[in-house]
């Protein structure tokens, strides 16, 4: 597997790690972005001693990684930096200024996805009618997935998958074959009608979100999974974000009780989500199975959701990127034996 660990795009479609110097680059059967949402650059190293072979440490050793970086705008939230890595241009030019801001042409505070005139699709009658009503209608830039369409025909498939619309949304720019987002209200991966599977999911996608596993998940208790050297103790946070407290092991019974499934978002169970539906969108949309490269956009979240409720030196915020560690080896494992390790380029 080819790897490249940096923000840049120029050189996306162009590095071959596994090739000699001045060797032509060979075509990827499929290109793979991943983005850790609030990840510090120094967790790469922080808790290393925890970490295997085959998740960060494959990355660093087996790549490029690109250190001298640096963001050149503010606010780097959410929106603002999936816009930037992949439209490889500043909010000034691809329009995205936040997470959310006082538009002065329509006089609103608008969403950074929002878009009313679309609708959901796949949720229930427990789901918002606005949790799908979301489209890159407010991306002025052509992103990477939307060139990489365009320099062929439309043979390249895209799609992406996140827990947040908007991790997924903006990567995926304005012509991909499909995008998903978790829906807290039903436990379904769900897309809008902007997207198109405006008819209707998949009947691949239904099926997966009749197996249930998010309520699988809602059963398992989060316990520290190895010995923790690198953080604090128990953080006793009030339940602000997620309906969880700081201190091991966090049981969801609450959660379970009133059919809370976005408490998920805070915990690894999240990120195994998101993992576990990547790896079957690959699958059922048949992508890297022709000569033509295809893109597959994947942001964690969770990491941001756990940062957020319980500090970025808690325990919980240690076992999240350990377990995170194992998620990315999980996944480079299946592109191995799916494509080959020289078929595949994972920025």
């Amino acid at each position: 597997m080819r790897l490249l660990n940096a923000l840049t795009l120029l050189l996306l479609l162009a590095a071959n790690a596994a090739n000699a110097q001045n060797a032509t680059p060979s075509r990827p059967k499929i290109i793979v972005g991943i983005v850790i949402d609030q990840m510090r650059y120094d967790f790469l190293y922080r808790y290393e001693r925890h970490y295997g072979a085959g998740g960060f440490k494959r990355l660093l050793d087996g790549g490029f990684s690109c250190e001298n970086t640096y963001f050149n705008y503010v606010p780097t939230y959410t929106g603002p930096g999936h816009a930037a890595i992949y439209t490889g241009t500043t909010p000034s030019l691809n329009g995205i200024i936040g997470n959310d801001w006082w538009d002065p042409e329509l006089r609103i505070k608008r969403y950074c996805t929002a878009d009313k005139a679309v609708r959901t699709v796949g949720g229930t009658a427990k789901t918002d009618p606005r949790t799908g009503q979301h489209s890159p209608v407010a991306l002025l830039s052509s992103t990477i997935t939307d060139e990489l369409r365009l320099s062929n025909n439309f043979r390249s498939k895209v799609a992406a998958v996140c827990l947040k619309d908007r991790g997924g949304i903006l990567p995926a720019g304005h012509i991909p074959n499909a995008c998903y987002w978790f829906d807290d209200a039903s436990g379904n991966w769900i897309t809008s009608t902007y997207y198109p599977d405006s008819l209707g999911l998949p009947q691949w996608v239904r099926d997966y979100n009749a197996r249930r596993w998010p309520d699988t998940f809602l059963n398992k208790t989060w316990e520290m999974g190895h010995a923790s050297t690198e953080s604090f103790d128990k953080w006793n946070f009030d339940a602000i974000y997620g309906g969880i407290k700081g201190g091991f092991p966090h049981d969801f019974a609450a959660a379970r009780a009133s059919g809370n499934y976005g408490v998920l978002r805070y915990t690894p169970y999240g990120n195994t989500l998101v993992t576990n539906f990547a790896m079957k969108t690959i699958e059922n949309m048949e992508m890297g199975a022709d000569e033509w490269p295809d893109f597959l956009c994947l942001s964690y979240s969770a990491t941001d959701y756990c940062a957020h409720q319980f500090g970025i030196h808690a325990q919980e915020t240690e076992d999240m990127y350990v377990r995170m560690d194992r998620e990315l080896a999980r996944f480079f494992d299946f592109l191995d034996k799916k494509f080959g390790k020289n078929n595949v380029l994972v920025f």
